[in-house]
């Protein structure tokens, strides 16, 4: 199990890749972020997109997607989740056809001041696309158990 303790300032991982399809991009956009560009080739063309792109949520939903495929199928953590993700930017549209490489490195890490069983990391998340372009950048803020008395 990794803990709190474990964890290594400046340590980076590649958490894998997502394949964006134009069926998602269109079940995404008609179900929560139903804007032309994301749902039209030709809307999509008259805008600073030029073409149909994906929605920024979509995007964050895909990393997400990543980040839990890859956590899941490594060491098991002792994370309790997150309270929240800083300074994010959507860089560059993404487009059905893209592939997105998700990258982390984590940049802090405080104990808890309330909980001694608690501490807390950050760590900055650079996704790119197939041609190693950032589309997507963000600081989250992950809870995770110190390691339990011996």
């Amino acid at each position: 199990m990794l803990y709190f303790e474990d964890l290594e300032i400046g340590k980076e991982s590649d958490f894998g890749s997502y394949e964006v399809t134009r069926e998602e991009v269109l079940e995404f956009a008609r179900k929560y972020d139903p804007q032309p560009f994301h749902l039209s080739d030709e809307a999509a063309a008259r805008t600073h997109f030029g073409r149909l792109a994906a929605s920024g949520w979509h995007t964050c939903a895909m990393v997400m997607a990543v980040t839990v495929k890859h956590l899941m199928s490594g060491e098991p953590q002792a994370g309790l989740g997150s309270p929240g993700i800083d300074e994010l930017r959507w860089l560059k549209p993404v487009y059905p056809g893209d592939t997105l490489h998700v990258r982390s490195r984590i940049v802090d890490k405080t104990p808890s001041r309330s909980r001694p069983d608690l501490g807390s990391f950050r760590s900055a998340t650079v996704v790119t696309n197939q041609d190693g372009v950032p589309v997507l950048t963000f600081t989250s803020i992950v809870l995770i158990q110190r390691r339990p008395p011996a």
